[in-house]
């Protein structure tokens, strides 16, 4: 019996190596977690920057407010399944 779509993404999500931009604890710094490698492309590119700033002034500012999630916008409309 093989895995459901679930289990699959799950999986896939498991074996994705997530950090902050600066490699530290996001209670530490206030930065959003994110695959390494979406963190490297940002890092890039001057608006890629723009956008890793603005999404942890996002973090930070719902973190300030005691929310557990913020709505940075990094993850928006994006396929982290592996899949078309």
């Amino acid at each position: 019996m093989g895995k459901t779509k679930t289990q699959k993404s799950l999986d896939t999500w498991t074996k994705q190596k997530w950090t902050t931009a600066s490699g530290k604890k996001s209670s530490e710094t206030g930065e959003v977690y994110a695959p390494k490698k979406t963190i490297e492309a940002l890092k890039k590119s001057r608006s890629g920057r723009k956008k890793l700033y603005a999404a942890n002034k996002a973090k930070r500012k719902a973190t300030s407010q005691g929310k557990q999630h913020a709505r940075h916008g990094l993850h928006k409309d994006k396929n982290r399944s592996g899949t078309a």
